[in-house]
């Protein structure tokens, strides 16, 4: 029998997409004893109201990698640890164009210049603003950056050059951060956010689940972004990078992965919510499911320092499910 406490909420949130679930409910939603189904249902019926049948996906270049100072236990790319990871500066401006037609190519609706480090430097943000350019004159991809902390000006100029999603990760609940990175505060991801904003950038922001982080937590990260008012989430899973503090931690098992998602549209009923990193190791055989438990977007292609697999497959779980690349 469908969970009643659950089937209301359900109505509610369909109803009114302002309904306002509390923390509490939220809390109660996601430890309710052998509610799975339950949730993934209303997750579904959400998502339908809300994104129909139209999923995007995203495709990413890792155009600088590594030599980053800060320390986040779950990075391969942290001069902090001892990883094996692939390092070099930021690529041309011609790689970023080339690598964005490719992805076009095989099915990307979206591209983003990810760099690893805090900020861009000026001769790095000069090869971003070109390559975004360019990309935006032979493209008709949505063009994003996950480029580290902005400033006004910085923010800006991303804008003006045809960036319109600004990527920056929370990665975890504020209350569980200092467990994660302390290298620099919560706040300042926060601030980032609020500064992408306020230069008229999409701001893009989830985090990486499974870092030991409690079902608490992961609705406080949930409610974080959503008083954030940003317009999309992305949901990345843990992928143990050895070398790293995190080498060990356990994957999250694919039924409590989608319960997450699922729990991420219910607080979150309008929002984007694409499916990211670490999805093929923790789903597996369960990878099309992310669209019954609420999402709306699938990353294709390959990731920062790990291997995705084929983008054909993806876009043909996409179309096996009934559902459209938008």
């Amino acid at each position: 029998m469908f969970n009643k406490k659950i089937a209301g909420i359900t109505e509610k949130i369909v109803e009114d997409a302002t309904y306002p679930l509390s923390y509490e409910q939220a809390c109660e939603i996601a430890t309710i004893p052998d509610g799975m189904m339950d949730i993934l249902t209303s997750a579904d019926k959400i998502r339908d109201k809300y994104k129909k049948n139209k999923v995007f996906t995203c495709s990413i270049i890792n155009a600088k990698s590594g030599f980053c100072s800060e320390d986040c236990v779950f990075c391969a790319q942290s001069t902090h640890y001892e990883t094996g990871v692939k390092t070099y500066s930021m690529v041309s401006e011609e790689e970023i164009v080339d690598r964005a037609i490719q992805m076009q190519e095989a099915g990307a609706t979206n591209f983003s210049m990810v760099s690893s480090g805090f900020m861009l430097d000026d001769e790095e943000l000069e090869t971003v603003t070109n390559a975004a350019s360019a990309i935006k004159n032979k493209t008709d991809l949505t063009i994003c950056g996950s480029l580290g902390g902005l400033t006004e000006p910085l923010a800006r100029q991303l804008k003006e050059s045809g960036i319109t999603n600004y990527h920056h990760n929370l990665e975890t609940a504020g209350s569980h951060f200092d467990e994660i990175c302390t290298t620099h505060d919560y706040d300042d991801d926060i601030q980032t956010i609020k500064i992408a904003q306020s230069a008229g950038l999409r701001a893009c922001s989830g985090g990486i689940l499974g870092l030991g982080e409690s079902w608490e937590q992961r609705v406080e990260l949930a409610f974080t972004l959503k008083e954030l008012d940003v317009d999309s989430i992305p949901i990345n899973f843990l992928n143990p990078i050895p070398g790293t503090p995190m080498e060990n931690m356990p994957l999250v098992a694919p039924m409590e992965a989608l319960k997450i998602i699922a729990l991420f549209r219910i607080i979150n009923p309008e929002k984007d919510i694409p499916i990211c990193g670490g999805r093929e190791r923790t789903l597996r055989d369960f990878q099309s499911w992310v669209f019954t438990a609420g999402a709306n977007g699938l990353m294709i292609g390959d990731y920062l320092t790990t291997a995705g697999r084929r983008s054909e497959m993806d876009i043909e779980m996409i179309r096996d499910m009934g559902l459209i690349v938008k």
